[in-house]
């Protein structure tokens, strides 16, 4: 492989740091993090927050990133056929290859009517086709795969005990796929007014600059999950007992 090529192959796997007075070249394994976006408003509150959680992201050294607005794809409702050979031939390959790739994953999404849009609910059950084994659908491949949830809406913050349970099928099926979820952020009140939706968050400073430092911790919890395979103690606990419940699913054939 020509040296210009081989370069360039292996800046997508790692960072290249030249250290002038040493005249040495110091490599650190690049972690890739996975953003996508079911806002389908433009602009979008979840967007905006997506990008400044992004922007937290991207001071840490070795990260790169890659962003997917889920309004421009096109997937095929999901049927049993998706999880057989006759599965459609659509976008959600290029999800899969950028999830299965993605060292972690951020999923930023409005609430609406009390739970997600409905191209985000589509691509969990479509995701059932490579989140989980191919011979009984009832393993998780993520193997503990870290995942950010970001979600926003118009109620205010003492809802969110609410919209925490109306949205819970988001978590609880990544966690069936094998993902840790490490974090989530609700961002209420996000209208112009009593039932007038609008972009709100790019005029609230001190929740960018929260979610951007959100940003820094969960891109630094997924670098160290990439270099040592460990989560925090709660979250390895998590997996376990998702884990197990899985394998006795798997031999009592429910």
């Amino acid at each position: 492989m020509h040296s210009t090529h081989l370069r360039r192959w292996l800046k997508r796997f790692y960072y290249f740091s030249v250290d002038a007075e040493a005249d040495t070249l110091e490599t650190v394994l690049m972690s890739r993090i996975l953003l996508l976006v079911a806002g389908t408003n433009e602009p979008s509150n979840s967007n905006v927050l997506a990008d400044s959680l992004a922007s937290g992201m991207r001071t840490v050294l070795g990260v790169s990133l890659a962003k997917i607005r889920l309004k421009d794809l096109q997937m095929a409702h999901f049927g049993l056929e998706c999880y057989g050979p006759h599965c459609p031939v659509d976008d959600l390959e290029r999800i899969k290859r950028e999830m299965m790739q993605a060292d972690g994953v951020v999923i930023a999404s409005p609430i609406w009517n009390f739970s997600v849009p409905a191209h985000l609910k589509n691509l969990i059950d479509r995701m059932g086709a490579f989140g989980l084994d191919s011979d009984s659908h009832s393993l998780g491949t993520f193997q503990g795969k870290p995942f950010f949830l970001l979600f926003t809406g118009g109620t205010p913050s003492a809802a969110w005990p609410l919209m925490k349970r109306t949205t819970s099928h988001i978590p609880v099926s990544l966690q069936y796929f094998g993902a840790s979820i490490l974090g989530v952020h609700f961002e209420p009140r996000c209208t112009l007014g009593r039932g007038v939706f609008g972009l709100v968050v790019d005029k609230r400073p001190e929740s960018l600059e929260a979610v951007r430092l959100k940003g820094v911790k969960f891109a630094k919890v997924v670098q160290e999950f990439q270099q040592t395979g460990k989560l925090p103690l709660k979250h390895r606990l998590i997996r376990k007992f998702v884990s197990i419940a899985q394998r006795v699913k798997k031999g009592t054939g429910i």
